[in-house]
């Protein structure tokens, strides 16, 4: 299927064959008939993305901090690299969607094959949205007028916060196609509508709609005329529906306002606000969250768990269904905001269009039908990025990677190409990210058919890195179908996925598959962990570790602090830390104690600041700071060894130094190493030669046991 791309490092926007998405739970599998560009949104994105780096810096300087703390901890390379590989991901246009329901997912409520349906869903022939972003169309509402919807739902929700009464003056600034969607529902509310802009077309739009106007191309004092508009008592209420970086419109909205009036911000305008502005008048600004209640809250949107009506009236989904009853009742008439059509074949004249600034109001772009192309085309899963006569066996190893997410395209798939394997395939959920990947590294195809990577005779090994609660069952489908499998961190979320891992592990090699098993545990493979391993190894006494994990906050909404989803983060990541000190300890670990912060006011996660005591059969021990309430500025990650009379420090992978270390002062590397590279050349050398795995199975086994059986005990 084609799905419109953009490249944020020069802002071109590209026609991309893509891989068709699979149905997920509680999702619907959309074929679009129709989308609408939003060109002020849109045109933002494309601006950004032909911006040169100084300037993309300016307008994102939170993000330049962040830059900046990566050069401390990771050093210079590292983090040019990491910054080059996020801009080359390619990001994917658009949010206003009709078409057809082609697919329900499993759980998916309200909704059947050959519905007509608005979604959040992108510039693509096939969709995957989950069913509380998706309002079915009332059959009187045709496709066209059908795709403002979620432009119309931007704008309701600015409303529902202005909450007009009937015959209220209300102004709004930035007559696009937001603004004047705003202007037919306040007119529809009963409200009079006073309307600012620069651009006479969209003035005179404004006014056919039932708003006075302002020309402000023209000098005209918007002040003034809110003024005369309200019959000298001061508006109402003003929505900004712009997109400038000017204050003025803020500004403006305040000084037009009665005592006590309301100013909603909707679209993007400078925030340098006056206090004097709203002080005196007591005047309340609020921001609109898009589409209304439910956005960025994955519960709702991704979860399917609506909020009760009589709680919440207006979520996301029935603003769609409200926009939509608007225009099935001819309360609102969209089709005046039409300026252009495009075939989708067409995308780049339409983004030329929107990036030019010429004069353009709704662009929609129209898509190929049944007729022109079938289904199973548009369903075709499986993209081949070279073509077969180009495609060469390079070597024995032949890779297939299950996710393509950051961490994958960064490290892991770098890390495996490098070390001469042959690159066949790379699945991924949506699709984009594969082809992104895919076509960096060259594999031959991408694909959204997990399961047909996984029988495919043409791979013999798997990297899996998708979310942390399908490692497990990966896993074991991977040991049934006879491959060698790489999984990242963790192995499993729960001590009986490790059982059936165990199962699965000893019936391949029964049937003489002789499968390799490794989990992605790589600091053990850095440079200076191999050295630290090599110096104690020449002392036979136990040794004491200090390991701090300065491992930074994560929100308590984000998937990996979800104990089913991610496993919470001693399962997650502390188990990196728990291998670490079993591999330098040389010893298999005969306990363990673990205490968490305890309770306190504000204290929402207790178990990402944990301290973990490990002992080792040898009389060995070590403890785990994991900490997740520090700061940037001390290294991430120190490790200390205490042995024999002398101390070894190692400081983020960068520097490490000996006291009173016989025969070793410091080993330094210029960029942080933490050992990926040499973690997947260890594996693909052992596939490749038929050794045995670089981490035996017992030792993974060992290790996650312990991982899982340590978050377990933090929870009693």
């Amino acid at each position: 299927m084609k799905q419109i791309l953009q490249n944020l490092e020069n802002g071109d926007t590209v026609l991309e064959e893509v891989p068709c998405p699979r149905v997920k739970a509680g999702h619907l599998l959309i074929r679009t008939t129709t989308s609408l560009v939003s060109a002020g949104t849109e045109k933002m994105m494309v601006d950004f993305g032909k911006a040169n780096l100084i300037d993309k810096a300016r307008q994102q300087p939170d993000k330049v901090k962040m830059v900046l703390d990566k050069v401390k901890t990771d050093g210079l390379m590292p983090t040019i690299e990491a910054v080059r590989s996020k801009m080359a991901q390619p990001l994917p246009l658009g949010y206003c969607n009709v078409g057809e329901v082609i697919e329900v997912g499993a759980g998916a409520e309200g909704f059947t094959v050959g519905d007509r349906v608005v979604s959040n869903g992108k510039h693509a022939e096939v969709v995957c949205v989950p069913t509380n972003l998706c309002a079915k169309i009332p059959e009187s509402v045709d496709d066209e007028a059908a795709a403002f919807t979620v432009i119309g739902a931007i704008a309701l929700q600015g409303i529902r916060l202005v909450q007009p009464t009937l015959g209220e003056a209300v102004v709004v600034t930035g007559l696009g196609l937001i603004g004047l969607v705003t202007v037919q529902l306040l007119r529809a509310n009963g409200c009079r509508v006073l309307g600012l802009d620069f651009d006479p077309a969209k003035l005179e739009m404004a006014r056919q709609l039932g708003a006075e106007t302002v020309d402000l191309s023209n000098g005209e004092d918007p002040i003034a005329a809110a003024q005369a508009f309200s019959r000298g008592r001061g508006v109402d209420a003003v929505l900004l529906t712009a997109s400038t970086k000017s204050n003025d419109p803020v500004h403006q909205a305040a000084t037009m306002c009665r005592k006590r009036g309301r100013v909603v911000l909707v679209g993007i305008v400078g925030l340098e606000l006056s206090r004097a502005d709203f002080f005196e008048k007591e005047i309340t600004f609020q921001v609109s969250c898009s589409y209304g209640p439910g956005r960025y809250d994955a519960d709702y949107e991704e979860g399917g768990q609506d909020y009760p009506v009589g709680f919440v009236r207006w979520t996301e989904q029935r603003n769609f269904e409200a926009v939509l009853d608007m225009l099935d009742e001819k309360h609102i008439d969209v089709h005046p905001l039409i300026s252009h059509r495009f075939a989708l074949e067409k995308t780049k004249d339409a983004y030329e269009l929107v990036a030019s600034g010429g004069q353009s109001m709704g662009i929609l772009l129209q898509y190929p039908d049944a007729q022109t192309k079938t289904l199973d085309e548009v369903r075709k899963q499986t993209v081949r990025l070279v073509e077969s006569g180009q495609a060469k066996a390079t070597d024995k190893v032949k890779v297939g990677f299950i996710g393509s997410g950051n961490y994958a395209t960064m490290v892991l798939i770098p890390a495996f190409k490098n070390t001469g394997a042959e690159m066949v395939s790379v699945a991924s959920s949506a699709g984009v990210s594969g082809v992104h990947a895919g076509k960096k590294n060259d594999f031959k195809e991408t694909t959204t058919d997990t399961e047909g990577l996984i029988s495919s005779s043409d791979i013999n090994t798997v990297v899996v890195t998708t979310q942390h609660n399908s490692h497990a069952g990966f896993v074991c489908d991977l040991l049934k179908a006879g491959k060698h499998v790489f999984v990242e961190k963790p192995l499993a979320l729960k001590l009986d996925e490790l059982v059936t891992i165990e199962e699965a592990y000893k019936a391949a090699w029964n049937r003489g598959d002789n499968p390799l098993l490794m989990v992605g545990f790589n600091r053990r493979f850095s440079p200076q962990m191999q050295k630290i391993k090599s110096l104690l190894e020449r002392t036979k006494e136990p040794k004491s570790f200090i390991m701090t994990v300065n491992a930074g906050a994560i929100p308590a909404d984000h998937w990996t602090q979800d104990k089913a989803l991610g496993g919470r983060r001693i399962i997650g990541e502390g188990c990196h830390f728990i291998d670490l000190l079993r591999f330098l300890a040389g010893s298999p670990i005969s306990g363990y104690q673990a205490m968490m912060m305890g309770e306190a006011p504000g204290i929402e996660i207790r178990d990402d600041k944990v301290s973990i005591t490990l002992s080792f059969e040898d009389g060995s021990f070590g403890t785990v700071h994991y900490l997740a309430n520090g700061n940037k500025s001390f290294p991430k990650e120190r490790l200390e060894v205490f042995c024999g009379g002398g101390i070894l420090q190692l400081d983020n992978f960068r520097k490490l130094k000996g006291y009173s270390w016989p025969g070793f002062n410091k080993m330094n590397l210029w960029s942080q190493d933490k050992g990926n590279q040499a973690c997947a050349a260890a594996f693909v050398d052992s596939v490749r030669e038929g050794t045995s795995s670089p981490i035996s199975f017992e030792e993974l086994i060992e290790v996650s046991r312990v991982s899982i059986e340590i978050a377990e005990s933090l929870e009693k």
